[in-house]
């Protein structure tokens, strides 16, 4: 693909002010895609020019640089800003109740299960890998809860652990936090919104009861997991998007590893399982699949 180099953006003050970014080449471009490769395992295409050049031109200004070789050159010797590049170049989008029907299988087929398991003294793990905000996660933990304390007494009563990861350390800050503007929570059902929400400022916050459920790490999903238990539910939707065949086929088997025998995974809409992970699963509904094998641990 020939792409010709973004264009030098202009000073309107005509003389000394903030660095500008200037152009990114093919040359310069084709060294972030590497290194992004290498850290986080995100492919980038060249039809990603202008989005890069947008994300990272706020790095450049902040050290002062204006041409694109000299940002690689500091990637490749700052740890840290090498790790602030990934953050700039991931996409953080999501929404309450995304994907509405993963929800429903959710409550009216697993739940149920998780009940049992919970009320047998078993130990009950959920993960929203990948959980950006964190409006996945606590969606999860409304339909977990229902719709007021009668429902939710099995939560309080058993061993039951949500984990949000994500490689970005801001967001996963947002999910601790669980505060939410108004437009935000709007795709909330009313039930959920007045029991599990509390009015905050110009917003909303996640009521305690589930937010002490939820533990927010950051993790890249390429490195090493330190979790040691199998979980009863992944979450993992609209992340593999964002990786090459080889990286998708290596994540998908490390979470059917992760998962526990007759556990559940859920993809994102335009996901599909690869290599090993489509043999050892079995789909249940759309871009919902559960590990062959028994429903114990």
């Amino acid at each position: 693909m020939k792409h010709s180099a973004i264009p030098l953006a202009s000073d309107s003050a005509g003389g000394s002010g903030p660095a500008v970014a200037g152009e990114l080449g093919l040359p310069e471009f084709r060294a972030i895609a590497a290194i992004m490769q290498s850290e986080a395992r995100i492919h980038l295409v060249e039809s990603k020019v202008v989005l890069v050049h947008s994300r990272l031109s706020r790095r450049l200004r902040e050290h002062g640089l204006t041409r694109f070789s000299d940002y690689v050159a500091l990637v490749r010797e700052d740890a840290t800003e090498r790790a602030a590049m990934v953050v700039a170049l991931t996409t953080n989008h999501t929404h309450f109740f995304r994907e509405d029907h993963h929800f429903d299988h959710l409550r009216q087929t697993v739940l149920p299960q998780l009940q049992a398991r919970a009320r047998s003294g078993a130990p009950v793990r959920i993960w929203s890998a990948g959980c950006s905000s964190g409006e996945e996660v606590y969606t999860i933990a409304m339909c977990l809860a229902g719709e007021g304390q009668t429902s939710a007494a099995w939560l309080r009563q058993g061993d039951v652990k949500l984990l949000a990861t994500d490689i970005a350390p801001h967001v996963v800050d947002s999910v601790a936090r669980g505060f939410y503007s108004a437009a935000t929570v709007e795709p909330i059902p009313s039930a959920y919104r007045s029991r599990w929400l509390r009015p905050e400022g110009d917003g909303h916050v996640v009521v305690d009861e589930l937010r002490e459920l939820v533990t927010a790490r950051v993790l890249n999903l390429f490195d090493r997991w330190p979790m040691r238990q199998q979980y009863d539910v992944i979450f993992c939707r609209n992340v593999m998007i964002y990786f090459d065949d080889k990286a998708k086929t290596e994540l998908e088997a490390r979470f059917v590893d992760m998962l526990a025998p007759g556990g559940h995974l859920y993809i994102g809409h335009s996901e599909r399982l690869m290599g090993p992970a489509a043999a050892a699963m079995e789909p249940v509904g759309q871009t919902i699949y559960v590990k062959t094998g028994g429903a114990g641990r």
